[in-house]
């Protein structure tokens, strides 16, 4: 066992001991010097979460001090009941007790009950009920600011200045503080009730003493009165100090909010860190001194000390000005002679999204703009439906492109481009409204449809006519999610290969294990996935997916071939997403002889297998493609072609260049309660 495992057992055991303690005291008497080494420690525990409380630099430094208040709650209560027991036994409660009721409350029992009263007083209507009412403000001002703090996290996150560690932190933070400030709400319940158990506690040992004085002792009632009295007022007054103590650090941590920095530091600085306030302080001090009866000494004392500490404080302020700008200066040239850092500039990101400046109002919150929060959804919603995990998107804007253009970047290159009118409509004819409204022509970037540019006025009579009307914002949005799905093949690396497989590790242990790396590598996983995602199918079903390679990786490594293994155990899903059960679908199947033919041009080789079919015959069959498939198109149907399995992956890569929403589905991978008509064949 290693010395920090056996220090953290002493601190477990410390904490067990001390409140095992509490409960022993509840109890069994102790002696009177038992008594006055327990006060003495509760005392110096007080201070010490007092001072803690005052410089720690944020309250989750803190984030068990509920726990704490309950702890040292329950402890001071036992330490009562247990010099109590002594008061009333014994009549010697120990030397700590004795000292408080004679020093501190003068020896007298009218001043010591004074005294009393004005802790009580300080303690209970004023820190405690203070702490008590900020500590509920506080949490219930935390729990309202945590859904706009979420989303300032997420926004950061998908702009680029911070990264997922960070976010994760931020996130766990804000959890925190809420947990905390929630349980400080209920633990100020705590103090509140320590400061009423101690008052009646106090009372009922006034009342007790003085019936043992006379009842037990033969004592008159003035000097049952007196013994007693000044003894109970010293118990409550040790029991209150500390008290006190705990219920300032309360209203310290309470009151001081998240604020990081130094709590000494702050306050002072704050306080006297304008000369002007010290000049006036110290002249209007100095003034009353002289002016009128007050005591001119120390009036005027006081004064010329304000005045001296302004002087000091602003030559202060200015050194600390010139040495600010001399810093600045010596930066800036050493900038210059510095060599360029060109390590940043090698960073290229996944995603980017760059716009003219006409566009940033919609991406500025503060100007009401709603693009990252858009962004944010279209990570959620390619996650739904993809079940892989879109990179950070990174917003920025462009001076060198036009006010009102934006350009959709993958990994550096610029793959589409739109435009947009500020505070305009885009209006489209879904193919069934005859009437025309007048606006500016364009096309629809996502899927260049043609369409009109309205204005606000528009909007509605556009609606009422059946048009599909957008604002910008959606334009955008749904232009850079059909650039993700389109290339979210290749936005898929190793690493987020490597976390679907720890995320399903948890709870699928012994299949992950069987597959990775035993039988399939990182890279040959990433590969199947790639070649899912490429034509669109979902990998959020990675069990199968995972349990499928387990079961044909053994006889072949060849990824396109258990790509197609996957594809067949995944049917349900595909027929869902291109079929309607109990509606028959119109497809475009092969000529079983054009199948025959592409099987024996297949090539096998060591990187792979590939087609050896004549140019000729190959452009007669794209030609027949485009011809049977176009027959759907005008029936504002799918284009889908149907195969054998063993030939589907190579049609699919034939036709993939020049028909890319062609979609190639085989047999095998076609629910048993799918109807599918064919409408034509593809010859050749």
């Amino acid at each position: 066992m290693n010395r920090n495992k056996i220090i953290n057992r002493i601190y477990d055991y410390g904490v067990a001991l001390y409140l095992v303690s509490a409960i022993v005291m509840l109890i069994i008497p102790i002696p009177a010097l038992l008594m006055d080494v327990l006060l003495s420690f509760d005392m110096a525990l007080s201070f010490a979460i007092l001072f803690t409380a005052m410089f720690v630099t944020e309250v989750l430094d803190m984030s068990f001090f509920p726990s704490i208040l309950l702890f040292t709650t329950i402890f001071r209560i036992a330490l009562n009941v247990s010099s109590t027991r002594l008061i009333l036994t014994t009549g010697n409660p120990g030397q700590v007790i004795e000292t408080f009721g004679n020093f501190v409350g003068g020896g007298d029992l009218i001043v010591g009950i004074i005294v009393y009263i004005i802790i009580i007083i300080v303690q209970f209507v004023v820190i405690n009920k203070g702490s008590e009412r900020v500590a509920e403000v506080t949490a219930r001002f935390t729990l309202d600011a945590m859904p706009g703090k979420q989303m300032a996290i997420d926004a950061d996150l998908n702009t680029g200045a911070i990264d997922d560690k960070e976010a994760r932190r931020r996130r766990e933070k804000i959890q925190e503080e809420a947990s905390f400030f929630g349980s400080m709400d209920g633990a100020s319940k705590y103090v509140k009730g320590d400061a009423a158990a101690g008052l009646i506690i106090t009372g009922v040992n006034i009342i007790g003493g003085i019936a043992m004085g006379m009842l037990r002792q033969g004592m008159d009632i003035n000097a049952a009165m007196n013994k007693y009295t000044i003894l109970t007022i010293g118990d409550g007054l040790v029991s209150s100090i500390p008290s006190l103590l705990i219920s300032l650090a309360t209203g310290i941590l309470v009151t001081k909010g998240s604020k990081e920095s130094d709590f000494g530091h702050v306050l002072i600085s704050q306080l006297f860190g304008m000369p002007k306030v010290l000049y006036l302080v110290g002249t209007v001090i100095a003034a009353l001194g002289i002016m009128t009866p007050l005591p001119t000494v120390i009036y005027v004392g006081i004064g010329i000390c304000f005045i001296v500490s302004a002087r000091v404080t602003q030559g202060t302020i200015e050194t600390t000005k010139v040495q600010e700008a001399a810093t600045t200066e010596e930066t800036k040239a050493e900038e210059i002679r510095q060599p360029e850092n060109v390590n940043s500039l090698l960073q290229v990101d996944p995603i980017e999204l760059e716009f003219g400046y006409g566009i940033i109002p919609l991406a500025d919150v503060n100007q009401g703009g709603d693009l990252l929060d858009r962004v944010v959804m279209i990570r959620r919603q390619v996650a739904l439906e993809l079940g892989t995990v879109v990179p950070i998107i990174r917003l920025r804007d462009n001076i060198q492109l036009n006010p009102n253009q934006y350009i959709i970047k993958i990994k550096g290159i610029q793959i589409s481009e739109g435009e947009i009118l500020f505070d305009h409509y885009m209006a489209m004819n879904p193919g069934h409204v005859e009437d025309e409204i007048t606006g500016i022509p364009t096309f629809e970037p996502s899927f260049h449809l043609p369409a009109i540019w309205i204005t606000e006025g528009q909007r509605e009579r556009a609606e009422s006519l059946g048009y599909t009307v957008v604002d910008p914002p959606s334009i955008i949005a749904t232009h850079l999610t059909e650039v993700i799905r389109e290339h979210i093949s290749e936005l898929l690396t190793r690493q987020d290969v490597q976390n679907l497989v720890n995320n399903l590790k948890d709870n699928n242990q012994a299949l992950v294990d069987e597959l990775v790396p035993k039988l399939m590598s990182l890279g040959e996983i990433e590969k199947v996935l790639q070649n899912l995602l490429k034509e669109g199918i979902s990998i959020r079903d990675l069990v199968t997916i995972f349990e499928t390679l387990a079961d044909y990786a053994p006889t072949t490594h060849d990824t396109d071939i258990l790509t197609e293994y996957v594809r067949q155990s995944l049917k349900r899903a595909i027929s869902n997403k291109y079929f309607t059960s109990g509606e028959t679908t119109s497809v475009v199947t092969l000529d079983p002889k054009l199948e025959q033919d592409i099987m024996g041009s297949v090539k096998q080789t060591e990187t792979g297998a590939y087609l050896t079919l004549d140019p000729d015959r190959t452009k007669a069959i794209l030609k027949s493609v485009g011809s049977e498939t176009r027959k759907l198109e005008d029936a504002g149907k799918n284009p889908i072609v149907m195969t054998s399995p063993i030939v589907r992956m190579y049609f699919k890569r034939m036709t993939e260049d020049y028909y890319k929403d062609l979609i190639v589905i085989s047999y095998n991978e076609v629910e048993p309660n799918i109807e599918l008509q064919s409408v034509g064949m593809v010859t050749a």
